[in-house]
């Protein structure tokens, strides 16, 4: 699909100088744009490239201007960050504006969808489901049986989403990911054997929520594990059986999280964090990478290291982590001349 850079510059109340019948097909960084493709500069680092670009359109913010002639077409606005962000964002709403049920695709008698439903090819929609408007489900995707789906969710390939599990308006699941699948319950008798303990519970997903590529959420034991709105979680996290996750946090990749903790609104957690059972985390911590959290959290708290330390006191910490060897070379020279002068 190809739009003129005039177009553009109506969408994003910009100014056109150069050519305003430049077309283009795709989006491109500036350092690698060709004929065709359409571009940003916000970035100061990045000016030089301005003038050896082969974008056919470039955005840029309102006061810049060139030094030296340019054969790229500017659009002029206020935010170049945010107007290639909002083209972005209009770009891919084109892109996956998929409609229609494939076949082959089943979908049970007594399930209930809403207008503008996509399903793709190979995908299960099992009983007693109840699905919004304007939801996409993409191949080779599964909807468990009494599970309820609101407008505007986006599903991609190869989601498997178990029985009971509920999910709110604008959400997105990436492919792959598993949401409702059995907590990891089992209980040992006298000799070691493991029974498994039922897992009745569900899985419940607030709206404007984002759920990576390969993520697992299993269903609680009892009551529900949830992901309250505005969550954005990455790609391979795994959250346990009833653990909750607050409004608006964020967890990177490969974080696990075990069985009914809770974690509070606007929290920052780094990628490869593993927080234990049965913990409370308070509301804006923040999280570094590769920490291991065995203890609770109180609001406003920076932790890194493993076990997990105030972030300041590990900072501090770490350089005599660096010069262990030394320290102790010296204070076994200290314990030699005190032994030879005793």
């Amino acid at each position: 699909m190809k739009f003129t850079a005039a177009q553009i510059a109506e969408i994003l109340e910009g100014e056109v100088e150069g050519n305003p019948e430049a077309e283009v097909s795709e989006l491109a960084k500036i350092e690698e744009g060709s004929e065709g493709s359409l571009t940003f500069l916000s970035n100061p680092k990045y000016t030089s490239y301005i003038y050896k670009t082969n974008a056919s359109i470039t955005i840029v913010n309102k006061d810049f201007e060139v030094d030296q002639p340019v054969s790229t077409t500017l659009i002029k606005v206020k935010d170049a960050y945010k107007a290639f962000s909002t083209l972005l964002a209009y770009y891919n709403e084109i892109k996956l504006n998929k409609s229609g049920i494939e076949q082959p695709s089943y979908i049970s008698e007594n399930a209930k969808y809403g207008e503008n439903l996509y399903l793709g090819a190979f995908s299960y929609i099992g009983d007693n489901v109840k699905i919004g408007d304007n939801v996409k489900v993409y191949p080779n995707s599964y909807i468990g049986d009494n599970v309820k789906i609101g407008d505007n969710v986006t599903i991609f390939a190869g989601v498997k989403v178990y029985s009971e599990t509920i999910i709110g308006n604008n959400c997105a699941i990436h492919g792959g990911a598993v949401i409702g699948a059995d907590g990891f319950g089992f209980s040992p008798d006298e000799s070691g054997v493991y029974s498994k303990v039922p897992q009745i519970g569900n899985v419940v997903i607030e709206e404007n929520v984002d759920i990576g590529a390969g993520t697992t959420i299993d269903r609680a034991t009892l009551g529900s594990t949830i992901i309250r709105k505005g969550a954005k979680l990455d790609n391979q996290i795994q959250i346990a059986h009833n653990v909750e996750i607050g409004e608006n946090t964020a967890i990177a990749a490969q974080t696990g999280i075990a069985g009914s903790t809770k974690i509070g609104k606007n929290c920052l957690i780094g990628g490869q964090v593993g927080i234990s059972g049965h913990l409370n985390i308070g509301d804006r911590v923040k999280i570094q990478a590769q920490s291991g959290v065995g203890r609770n959290i109180k609001d406003d708290e920076m932790l890194q290291g493993s076990p997990a330390i105030g972030y300041s006191n590990y900072n501090k910490s770490y350089i005599h982590f660096k010069n262990l060897s030394q320290t102790v070379d010296k204070l076994n020279q200290l314990e030699k001349k005190l032994k030879n002068n005793g």
